[in-house]
């Protein structure tokens, strides 16, 4: 086969596999989730295999501990959370009561600044847009119940997850020496040392992201409880969930507490307390957290992370969600590794050398 063939048959082979992936993304997410775990545990696994554990033991023991560490949280915040969701439910409307007495100032201004006919276009559009707001709003609730909270979904993964976490990991380097042993034997250097490049990213991020979520939880979870917030424990473990996301999950967790604080307190002083929180929490996580357990080296660009984020939870729903970082991760790799070839590639320097396209000359004798 030539180059030009070989590249059409790998494009062919990803394009059905990311078709099957779209038909299929409904039953995916427990084996998403539980390889997600595997990743996550290998490199302990891999330490107590060489300390003398077989690694069938290694797997059991580590996902023993955690399921049990993850039961024994859910047991003792699930019914602090149950209660703090009927008061977040409660503070909604007094919220929605003080938006609307801060908007009145400006709504009764209106008739003034506008003639008839533009109030009752904007009425006209505000009414479209509302209805609009509530289909999509009723659409997303439906997506989510059918994609991820419901109880076949819910209870596939609980007892999918950990058979697919164990089986992973126990056997996570057999798998990579199968795969190794399917490489192209004349393409396999090159495949390695890219893979290599993933691996070090989704392992800098994943890992280094998943420390940082955990700490600000706590820090958020405990900072906006001792103030007294109703809710201030499901929005600090949210708000951590959040951080996840850049930019925006600071952000929407920002605008949430504030507005829960406004809310609930009459005097500025605790809602100014909150603020504060969240600017430390912040600070915290973008000169000390990030920079220690995620560091620089991770080449993933916020805006990318984004962005594949919602495309492919746009097509693949919630599972989507959960894979879009490891195609993010590869994707940005193979284009810097495209980008690379090509500025080393005669069709970069054409009919030029590379030290005299270096140098600008263009191959000819100067006086």
């Amino acid at each position: 086969m030539t180059r030009e063939q070989r590249f059409l048959a790998w494009a062919a082979v990803l394009a059905g596999a990311g078709f099957l992936l779209h038909l299929l993304s409904a039953v995916l997410m427990p084996f998403v989730v539980g390889v997600a775990i595997a990743y996550f545990f290998d490199p302990l696994a891999g330490r107590l295999e060489r300390i003398g554990l077989s690694r069938p033991l290694a797997a059991g023991a580590i996902l023993l501990g955690f399921f049990i560490v993850m039961a024994g949280a859910a047991l003792v915040i699930f019914p602090a959370l149950q209660r703090q969701i009927a008061a977040l439910v409660h503070l909604i409307p007094n919220l929605i009561e003080k938006l609307r007495h801060l908007a009145e100032p400006l709504l009764a201004q209106l008739p003034a600044d506008l003639n008839q006919g533009a109030m009752v276009e904007l009425k006209d559009a505000a009414g479209k847009y509302a209805g609009t707001l509530l289909k999509w709003l009723s659409q997303v609730i439906a997506g989510i119940w059918s994609g991820g909270i419901a109880i076949l979904n819910l209870l596939s993964l609980l007892l999918i997850t950990p058979l697919v976490a164990f089986y992973m990991l126990r056997d996570w380097d057999h798998l990579v020496a199968k795969i190794n042993g399917w490489l192209p034997r004349d393409m396999a250097p090159t495949i390695r040392v890219q893979a290599k490049k993933i691996d070090d990213t989704m392992a800098g991020f994943v890992r280094g992201q998943a420390s940082v979520c955990l700490v600000l939880a706590i820090f958020y979870a405990i900072g906006l409880s001792m103030i007294g917030l109703k809710a201030g424990l499901l929005i600090g473990i949210g708000a951590g969930i959040l951080a996840f996301i850049p930019y925006i999950g600071a952000a929407v967790s920002f605008m949430i507490g504030v507005g829960m604080a406004l809310a609930q307190f009459g005097s500025p002083g605790p809602v100014i307390a909150v603020a504060a929180i969240f600017i430390v929490g912040q600070t915290a996580e973008s000169y000390f957290l990030t920079p220690k357990l995620v560091g620089g080296r991770v080449g993933l660009s916020p805006i990318w992370i984004i962005f594949a984020m919602l495309a492919f939870g746009t097509i693949f729903g919630f599972t989507g969600v959960l894979i879009a970082l490891p195609v993010a991760a590869v994707t940005g790799v193979l284009v810097r590794f495209g980008l690379e070839s090509y500025l080393a590639s005669d069709l970069y320097h054409g009919g030029l050398t590379k030290d005299s396209a270096g140098n600008g000359s263009d191959g000819g004798s100067s006086n």
